[in-house]
């Protein structure tokens, strides 16, 4: 499915919705992963899952899926050769006991749940791997009765510590070390046990500093009275890590054997738990399993867009006496809701969501769906408005076929209206050609009059409350509305005989030019002025026919009927027939005035006037500009 579609009728925020019911991060993958189907079977089966799920919440049966977490990680890490700690084992425990009793939740439910109780078959049990972790780990470290030699190892860790904790104590109490003893008790630091002297006494005591205080105060010296069974300790801890280290590997080659088994149980399981948060989110709507067909018939009966709380029911049809729905009504009326209401009610039925409507609603499946809602302009491409929607059009029809449905928000707009209607109508008629299903926004009139006069084309209106000016975001199929601009604007205040001489216009397109007495004075000394040659002086303000800008003469009239103007600071040389005198210089100016101030700038006139005064800095400017 097309992304841009995915993503203007906001697809993925309704997949966030749904995945807020999920158990685990399973199921929150899967949906991640789910786009809306293409396959009329693929699609029935999904609805059916979410409807057995449903029933099963419905039964007050509740799948035991919490407490599983997604060993996928895990998996991979054998597969590759690693071996697993203790902590990760209890977590595949934990996973192998959720699966289990699943399968077994599962085995006698196929009375309200035949699919999903089927799936349960797909789960293997590994009860003998669940003990086998369950017997070797405790928590996040291997148990003591994994083995007969870890048993006996960590017995013998036991009595060599004891020993030394002994000595250490008769170290503490004997007077003779007292004065060098900051504090009597025993520490243990970097996996040795030491004992906290004084650091101006470290020297004064046989053994080796393990560490010294923050702040310098206190060695942390290990007595050489319990050398020899820190020497033996150590190679305890050795055998310790070796034999910890063969139950892991020991456990890790049996999951390894199993992975296959394993992975499919994954699969399982995330099903499970999406199919599940999709009946949490059916219960939470009141959601319906829709009728489907892939012949291109849209009816929805009282939906409601599933992202908006509240929304006004939207009854809609499309795609059986009529292939392309027109809508039309004022701005902010609904007209964008509908089309993402439509859009988005198929999309989640492809994706196996059940939606908010009642029974008898029924929904096509497409093999494309395409919109263009929105304003696509992109500064970095430089695309105008128009530029941008017609450039998606073009790729839109490319690519669709009969089984495509469209939604298209205001087209044409954002031209001349003319052009944008006339081009509008060719691009409907185009798809209409192709067999597509199209739901367009407008507010044309030629549309609207285009879909009157097809036979497969059908106008909708949003309804209006015009006491209020409220829209009602209902639709009225069959109806063609208007943007009721004209009704606004008279409760806005302005007067009937504008509103009325308005509806004329749109009428007839008769318009009135009569001109005030005032302005047809104007009108005639203008031309009388053009009538008689005129030659232009420096200073007279004249139009610039081509731009409609106003410039300021430079030169008269030379032997090419050319005059030099200047406009925003630039010469230009223009024929004479291309401006329109607006006023003469003497009319602008007083008498005597500089005209040639026009033209330079307030830095040009104070370097003259320096120069003329004999200013040695304005001479140097000058010398230094003139490159003497």
């Amino acid at each position: 499915m097309n992304n841009t579609t995915l993503e203007k009728l906001n697809y993925n925020e309704l997949k966030e919705i749904v995945k807020s019911y999920c158990v685990s991060n399973l199921g929150k993958k899967l949906i991640d992963k789910l786009v809306p189907s293409k396959n009329i079977k693929q699609v029935k089966r999904m609805l059916k899952e979410t409807s057995e799920g449903r029933r099963l919440i419905e039964a007050a049966y509740h799948m035991p899926l919490e407490g599983i977490f997604d060993i996928s990680s895990l998996i991979d890490k054998v597969e590759k050769g690693g071996v697993l700690e203790a902590s990760e084992l209890t977590t595949v425990e934990d996973f192998l006991r959720g699966c289990r009793k699943v399968k077994v939740f599962v085995k006698d439910k196929d009375g309200y749940a035949e699919t999903l109780s089927s799936y349960g078959e797909n789960i293997t049990d590994l009860k003998d791997i669940e003990d086998e972790i369950k017997l070797a780990i405790c928590g996040t470290i291997v148990d003591s009765n994994a083995t007969k030699d870890l048993k006996r190892i960590r017995r013998y860790i036991d009595i060599c510590e004891e020993k030394i904790k002994e000595k250490l104590e008769k170290f503490i109490k004997n007077p003779g070390n007292r004065e060098y003893i900051q504090e009597f008790f025993v520490s243990q630091r970097n996996g040795r046990y030491t004992v906290p002297i004084k650091a101006s006494y470290k020297n004064s005591i046989q053994g080796t500093i393990v560490e010294i205080s923050s702040k310098g105060t206190t060695a942390f010296v290990e007595p050489n009275v319990i050398s020899k069974y820190t020497t033996e300790l150590l190679s305890l801890k050795a055998e310790e890590s070796i034999e910890e280290y063969k139950i892991l590997a020991t456990l890790t080659e049996m999951i390894f054997q199993r992975a296959q088994e394993l992975k499919i149980n994954i699969e399982v399981i995330s099903e499970y738990d999406m199919i599940l948060a999709k009946a949490k989110y059916s219960k939470e709507i009141n959601g319906i399993e829709p009728k489907l067909n892939d012949y291109g018939y849209i009816k929805i009966i009282q939906g409601k867009y599933p992202l908006i709380k509240n929304s006004v029911p939207l009854d809609f049809e499309v795609g059986s006496d009529y292939r392309s729905l027109i809508i039309t009504g004022p701005n902010a009326g609904g007209k964008t809701v509908v089309l993402k209401s439509v859009g988005l009610l198929t999309l989640a039925t492809l994706s196996g969501f059940h939606i908010s409507a009642k029974k008898g609603t029924e929904i096509s499946v497409f093999n494309n769906i395409f919109v263009d809602i929105g304003d696509n302009q992109s500064i970095e491409n430089a695309l105008s408005t128009f530029s941008s929607h017609v450039k998606n059009l073009a790729e839109i029809l490319k690519e669709s076929n009969k089984n495509t449905l469209l939604f298209f928000d205001e087209i044409g707009s954002g031209t001349e209206p003319n052009e944008g209607a006339a081009l509008a109508i060719a691009i409907l008629e185009e798809f209409y050609h192709k067999g597509c299903i199209t739901v367009a926004s407008t507010h044309y009139g030629e549309i609207k009059n285009f879909s009157e006069k097809h036979a497969h084309f059908e106008n909708a209106a949003m309804e209006f409350r015009k006491d209020t000016l409220e829209p009602l975001y209902r639709l009225h199929i069959g109806k063609s509305g208007d943007s009721n601009a004209l009704y606004i604007s008279k409760k806005m205040g302005i007067s009937e005989s504008i509103i009325e001489k308005s509806k004329k216009y749109i009428e007839t397109k008769e318009y009135n030019y009569e001109l005030l007495e005032a302005d047809k004075i104007t009108l005639n000394k203008a031309e009388t002025i053009n009538e008689v040659e005129y030659f232009y002086e420096q200073g007279d303000k004249v139009l610039l026919l081509d731009k409609n800008l106003s410039a300021i003469v430079y030169k008269g009239i030379d032997k090419f009927n050319n005059i030099t103007v200047l406009l925003n600071n630039q010469l230009l040389e223009v024929n004479y027939k291309r401006v329109k005198l607006e006023f003469k210089a003497k009319e602008l100016y007083p008498e005597g005035y500089d005209l040639n101030q026009l033209f330079t700038s307030h830095k040009e006139r104070k370097l003259e006037r320096d120069i003329i005064r004999g200013s040695k800095k304005g001479l140097k400017k000058f010398r230094k500009q003139e490159g003497i």
